[in-house]
């Protein structure tokens, strides 16, 4: 097993992170357990969720999938598990979201209340790693910190992170943090994929020189990596199929940026080359993903049990250097398909 330390903190974890987003809405809590079970007798220790999960967001989904891995949890030694959760972002920000009646804000009331709901729900009095979901362009991001800090302080967050964020937040948090002597952010949980290297462009930089781990989120784009929808359609049962006609035009738009023909002709190509190495394009995926040296773990989903097979492959699957040649020969052909 490969264990990693996010940042310069003292959580050691394993290489992939098992991520809950569908627990609760698309997935059962039966399945969720099966899972959840199956991640940890692999070796995982490492698990994130979110007080928004599942997805897509709904009020009346909230908070669900907490609830599921808290139940879970108590089957297992809580000092075995690296528990992550994540308050949700700005109303202001990426898109509002149902959580506090839409109201949301990354001030010291909404993230002492949130951290509140979610320790009730997951039945625990910490949480290891506790993230903002996404940025606040409004509030100043020392008011922000001051409230994670005092949360480290009274001993219900081990360590914090951030999300969904660019090179300037990240670096704008981080040296607030060294100038106002304040907990910072270990860690930013970022989409990073074979269909989106974006990262690599500028915030990988801000990782390496300052020791901050990348948690990679969607390392098979959302399912498109696994193939399915290859097809020229969306499968019945898909996460797509579900975004194309929601009433939220912000979910819309994940469909058209995820499932694209620029997209779609990556994962042919990655399809190929998988399949001269003798495993799946997921596993490729997800090997790619957690290959980087700025890389703590890399947090895979699964929304049925059976799904969870070829992201596990990724532990005892490398990257050499012949390999990453020809995956870059792709991504300089086709460039950035997810925009």
């Amino acid at each position: 097993m490969d264990f990693r330390y996010i940042g310069n903190s003292g959580l050691r974890v394993s290489s992939i992170c098992m991520g809950t987003m569908t627990f609760g809405s698309s997935t059962s809590k039966k399945e969720a357990f099966k899972i959840l079970d199956k991640a940890y007798d692999s070796g995982i220790n490492f698990y994130d969720t979110a007080e928004i999960y599942p997805v897509p967001p709904k009020k009346s989904y909230e908070g669900t999938t907490e609830k599921i891995v808290g139940e879970w949890l108590k089957t297992k030694d809580r000092d075995s598990i690296i528990l992550a959760s994540k308050v949700s972002g700005a109303a202001a920000g990426w898109f509002v979201p149902p959580t506090r009646h839409g109201l949301t804000s990354i001030d010291s009331f909404h993230i002492k209340k949130a951290i509140e709901g979610s320790l009730k729900r997951l039945d625990t009095d910490y949480l290891d790693l506790y993230q903002m979901h996404w940025p606040d362009p409004i509030v100043p991001i020392e008011e922000s910190l001051r409230a994670f800090d005092d949360l480290v302080k009274e001993g219900k967050v081990r360590y914090v992170g951030t999300s969904n964020d660019s090179a300037y937040g990240l670096t704008k948090a981080n040296e607030t943090s060294k100038n106002k002597n304040l907990t910072r952010f270990q860690s930013i949980q970022n989409n990073f994929s074979l269909l989106n290297p974006r990262f690599l462009d500028e915030l990988a930089t801000v990782c390496r020189n300052e020791n901050i781990s990348l948690l990679p989120y969607s390392p098979i784009g959302g399912g498109v990596l696994s193939g399915k929808y290859n097809n020229n359609f969306y499968p019945e049962d898909s996460r797509f199929a579900a975004y194309v006609n929601h009433a939220n035009p912000r979910v819309q738009a994940q469909a058209s940026r995820f499932v694209n023909a620029k997209t779609l002709e990556a994962t042919n190509k990655y399809e190929l080359l998988a399949k001269e190495y003798g495993i799946s394009t997921v596993t490729l995926a997800v090997a790619y993903s957690k290959h980087f040296d700025f890389v703590a773990s890399t947090i895979i989903g699964a929304r049925v049990l059976s799904q969870l097979d070829d992201s596990l492959a990724a532990f005892n699957f490398k990257i050499d250097d012949e390999l990453m040649k020809k995956i870059e020969v792709i991504q300089n052909e086709i460039l950035y398909p997810m925009g």
